[in-house]
């Protein structure tokens, strides 16, 4: 017997309720057609995930019950599995039904609750306790949700339950490496159950997170049958014939650096358009971060959403102006060049007699990048347009960018990238065209706030500092420790003080998107007033 499933691998929004309904209620109807028996929606599809705080709201919470009601009137002719948040008396559940000709005949309770890095379901949420199994055309499929199946029992349990069939809706977050972990964990249970799995993933940016789909069919034996694109929203048909799926679309699997592009592709376009700006502005100095956020930027909004400003300071190289324009010649973006020289001017004259007696330091410095923010919040007020910050994560990491200079702004696209990661980036963008100056990639990188500034000149090599700072930050080695991997003693020191002391200025950071499985933010929560130095471990070990 043949049992048609549809994947519909989505992107939702948080909390826009309607859309998320008419979105659901539009794509079953375009599965009834193609023919599908059954179609599978994301976790918490009707309310888009995370939704965070917004689960404490009574109002929010009957919206969605509503929705769900909406939803069900309206299905007939195919079977629906969509998530919500349930509530039933106290508790709230995540929750995913069966929808059959404007009934809920089934309903199950995510049982294994994620809270570590982004997850913080037990905060909302109370774990089920017992397995859902429902049939359509004599096959017996189990429902699961997300975290139930990278846990080591469920898919088993619903086997020995009777399952011919799992059925896993998920909103599980990209990072790098990711895909590849997800599939051999979850393939490794299903082959070891003999039972095959369906795997339906959202795709969307939401804040920091960023959802790939690469929603997948694997067969009893744990062997993929069946892959959706990555980043992409794809309603899929995946026939069973006597409950095996049938092979068909396998597309690529997570590739390195391709992977990361599309997902902050992804990022930018969703928090400019799910937020209702206008497009997307930013400064751009003629050196790589910011040529990179330029080409994201275009790539993710098209050239006509998209602004560039020169602010040239008396230290700025002429070649750093040339290979600015040539960028945003080479992209096809509307530029300006707005010197900043009179605006610095007439900070140093009106701090000139608070400052008399002390040397000129880095404060003079700060005054440019600052006077910098000052014009591009103007401009990004005036338009209605998102400025992009353009600092990376070796950066951020060791605080070598200015409080409300260039930190200002909205989002920070490379919040995440480190340095070494933004050249391959940089290399891989121009394999598609060349938009990005070749001086631009292979020039020492540099501020520009004072004569000959080199980055080195402050912070050791970034193919030094990047391997330091992923070991201490992502999978916190102790400063002993990387020393004896072989690093430099003092590069240790001085990258891993850097990173203690400047958690203040990574608090005042605007959201940036997430590509390692150890970003700033929800998955690193540090004091800022803190007694602990890492550096601590070189004397006490």
């Amino acid at each position: 017997m043949s049992l048609k499933i549809a994947l519909a691998q989505l992107n939702f929004s948080v909390a826009d309720i309607k859309a998320n309904s008419a979105k659901i209620i539009a794509t079953a109807e375009q599965a009834r057609q193609q023919q599908a028996d059954l179609i599978v929606f994301p976790e918490l599809c009707v309310t888009g995930y995370p939704p965070e705080d917004l689960l404490l709201r009574d109002d929010f919470i009957q919206q969605t019950q509503q929705a769900v009601e909406q939803i069900a009137g309206q299905s007939h002719g195919i079977d629906l599995v969509i998530g919500y948040p349930q509530r039933q008396g106290k508790q709230l559940y995540n929750a995913a039904v069966v929808l059959h000709n404007g009934q809920v005949i089934a309903e199950y309770h995510k049982i294994a609750l994620p809270n570590y890095g982004v997850f913080d379901e037990q905060r909302y949420f109370t774990a089920g306790q017992q397995t859902c199994i429902f049939s359509v055309k004599n096959t017996r499929l189990a429902l699961t949700v997300c975290e139930d199946i990278w846990q080591t029992g469920i898919i088993a349990k619903n086997r020995a339950d009777g399952a011919d069939l799992i059925l896993a809706l998920n909103a599980s977050p990209f990072h790098a490496g990711k895909m590849q972990q997800r599939e051999d964990i979850i393939c490794a249970q299903i082959k070891a159950a003999g039972v095959p799995l369906v795997y339906v993933n959202q795709i969307g940016g939401q804040d920091e997170l960023i959802f790939d789909g690469a929603s997948f069919v694997a067969d009893q034996q744990g062997e993929i049958v069946f892959r959706a694109p990555e980043f992409e929203e794809q309603i899929s048909l995946v026939e069973f014939m006597d409950k095996v799926p049938r092979k068909t679309e396998i597309a690529p699997l997570y590739q390195p650096v391709i992977s990361e592009y599309k997902a902050l592709v992804l990022g930018i376009k969703d928090y400019v358009l799910k937020n209702g700006f206008q497009g997307a502005i930013l400064g751009l100095s003629g050196g790589i971060d910011s040529a990179l956020v330029l080409a994201l930027a275009v790539d993710a909004l098209g050239a006509d959403k998209v602004e560039a400003v020169l602010m040239p300071s008396r230290y700025t190289q002429d070649m750093s102006n040339q290979d600015a324009k040539l960028e945003a010649e080479a992209l096809g973006v509307n530029y300006h060049i707005l010197p900043i020289e009179p605006a610095v001017n007439a900070f140093n004259q009106m701090l000139a007699p608070l400052f008399a007696g002390s040397n000129r330091d880095t404060t003079e410095e700060n005054i440019q990048a600052r006077c910098r923010g000052v014009l591009l919040m103007a401009l990004s007020n005036k338009q209605g347009k998102l400025l992009l910050t353009t600092g990376n994560k070796s950066e951020m990491s060791v605080g070598y960018a200015t409080l409300y200079g260039d930190m200002a702004g909205g989002f920070a696209p490379l919040k995440d990238v480190s340095k070494l990661l933004v050249y391959r980036l940089a290399e891989y963008r121009n394999t598609i065209s060349p938009v990005i100056p070749e001086r631009v990639i292979t020039r020492p990188p540099s501020a520009e706030l004072a004569p000959d500034q080199k980055d080195e000149d402050s912070l050791p090599p970034y193919a030094v500092l990047d391997p330091i700072l992923a070991l201490y930050i992502e999978q916190d080695k102790s400063a002993s420790e990387i020393v004896a991997l072989g690093y430099p003693l003092a590069a240790v020191q001085r990258a891993i003080s850097l990173v203690d002391r400047n958690e203040y200025k990574r608090r005042q950071s605007p959201p940036g998107i997430r590509i390692t499985p150890r970003a700033f933010g929800r998955d690193r929560r540090y004091p800022i007033s803190s007694a602990y130095r890492g550096v601590a471990t070189l004397v006490e070990e």
